[in-house]
């Protein structure tokens, strides 16, 4: 019995054990904040770089959260065999028609664009990968990596666009002194 304990802890002592979950250098661009016209369309890129190994596959996944407090969901993946699946409310045809997601450069760049930019399409935009392999016959991920950035949109109609982003300054007309000018932004800044 002892023979066949030292006979199986010397084959596994030859295979190489795999170094799991180490971080890819994931980052998103532009970032770490973007603002964006409603109806333009935006393209978020996700550059990935030092991959454990040079015959392992990506997986990259798309989430997205209203705010840095909110929960984030799964929008779009493209998988291991660069299929690309959508989740959720992103499935449903609408949105689905309004995100792509492409792989610009081989294991090293994907576009996320967002098409006719809406108010609700603000938030936080995170890209994870996840880097994949055989290894004895099974899938064994060996890196992860993640990057986001905040897309705020400006409304296309003057009037809006302080409101739309939160912001506290106002352009007033030239006629008003300048001193109003401060005083509006103040009292919308403390509202």
């Amino acid at each position: 019995m002892r023979l066949l304990a030292l006979a199986a802890a010397a084959l596994l002592a030859r295979a190489p054990a795999p170094e799991v979950c180490a971080a890819l250098n994931v980052t998103v661009s532009p970032g770490p904040v973007v603002d964006y016209l409603e109806g333009e369309n935006a393209t978020l890129l996700c550059h990935v770089s030092q991959k454990r190994r040079k015959d392992s596959l990506l997986a990259v996944r798309w989430f997205f959260a209203h705010s840095s407090d909110s929960q984030e969901a799964l929008m779009v993946k493209m998988t291991k065999l660069r299929v690309v699946q959508y989740y959720g409310n992103f499935s449903r045809s609408a949105k689905r028609r309004r995100l792509r997601l492409l792989e610009e450069q081989r294991g090293a760049l994907y576009r996320l664009s967002v098409l006719t930019l809406q108010p609700s399409d603000q938030g936080h935009y995170i890209c994870r990968v996840q880097e994949i392999s055989r290894h004895r016959n099974k899938w064994t991920a060996w890196s992860n990596g993640s990057s986001a950035t905040e897309m705020r949109g400006v409304s296309s109609h003057p009037v809006e666009r302080g409101a739309f982003l939160g912001i506290s300054l106002v352009i007033l007309p030239h006629s008003l002194p300048f001193t109003t000018d401060l005083t509006m932004a103040s009292f919308l800044q403390s509202s």
